[in-house]
């Protein structure tokens, strides 16, 4: 293990910060690179039980990013546990982190999917308050401090693995959220995930997706997300992954002096399956020729 790369997130220490991001990576990228070199993976969202996902288009690529409508495609967390979990472990086995990232339609679906989870050998769940509660009217979990504040503390109950918590920037008060989940005892957060956005067929005049609206992610938003992850790391004491259009060290770096601890790489592993490998590259790279023993010698920075 590299020291100069590693990291310590709350009472887990990562070998380096790099974490592929949730939907974007699998076990198949072993034919790319060492996956042993990653800090982390996190898995695709997971639900209590399987779903098929949205209908029609669910990619659109855009000109600096893509848009995605995939609907939380999944086959459950039963058979993620039978099927996939055991690959993730022999991983875990390399010194690296395995992340759950759990999803849910309602309260009662999340805590059943933790609860399994819990009994599992991961590192972390993330859970993903960016879906639609349907006992709510529709409403994201995530889009108000009342329904991610009670969320949060139905699931601290439950488990004692480290939670870490998705926050969605389509929310009208990120940071006031992220304060919400931080009192109510997650021991992170991970922000951002896709921003709506909204692609049209011109030549079939209607939206190009069924749902109208999709999740854009990509170098598009990184502007953005770097601003909502200073923002947050300004506020809370619990530690941050940053996530929104990393595509190279440099990227990677920036988040880290906005205060981010660890790091989600997601469109860019699209766009070239090598690059979490090289950003790892980049970052080791960029700490020698400055002559920086730590990460924590320029995080949060400013």
């Amino acid at each position: 293990m590299n020291n100069m790369l590693q990291v310590q997130f709350g009472n887990i220490t990562f070998q380096n910060p790099v974490i592929a991001a949730s939907g974007t990576f699998s076990p198949d990228f072993e034919q790319h690179f060492d996956l042993s070199r990653l800090g982390g993976i996190c898995s695709k969202g997971l639900t209590l039980y399987p779903r098929a996902g949205n209908k029609g288009i669910r990619i659109w690529e855009t000109a600096s990013g893509i848009m995605n409508s995939v609907g939380l495609e999944n086959k459950g967390v039963d058979l993620f546990i039978q099927q996939d979990l055991p690959i993730l472990k022999k991983l875990k086995d390399k010194g690296v982190r395995i992340i759950i990232n759990v999803s849910g339609s309602t309260e009662e679906e999340y805590l059943r999917a933790v609860e399994l989870f819990s009994k599992e050998e991961v590192d972390i769940i993330e859970l993903n308050i960016s879906c639609p509660n349907i006992k709510g009217g529709g409403m994201l979990f995530g889009m108000t401090s009342y329904a991610a504040r009670e969320l949060v503390r139905q699931v601290r109950k439950i488990t004692s693995l480290p939670l870490v918590i998705k926050l969605t920037p389509n929310a009208d008060n990120i940071v006031k959220i992220a304060q919400c989940c931080e009192e109510e005892g997650a021991d992170g957060l991970s922000l951002v995930n896709t921003f709506n956005a909204m692609a049209i067929d011109v030549k079939k005049r209607k939206p190009a997706f069924n749902n109208v609206y999709a999740g854009l992610s990509g170098p598009a938003i990184k502007p953005i997300a770097l601003r909502m992850v200073h923002e947050v790391c300004q506020k809370v004491k619990i530690p941050v992954i940053g996530i929104g259009g990393i595509t190279n060290g440099r990227d990677a770096l920036e988040f880290v002096m906005a205060g981010a601890t660890c790091l989600q790489v997601g469109t860019a592993n699209f766009m070239n399956p090598f690059s979490c490998a090289r950003i790892i590259e980049d970052i080791e790279n960029f700490l020698r020729e400055e002559g920086i023993e730590s990460l924590e010698e320029i995080r949060g920075i400013l």
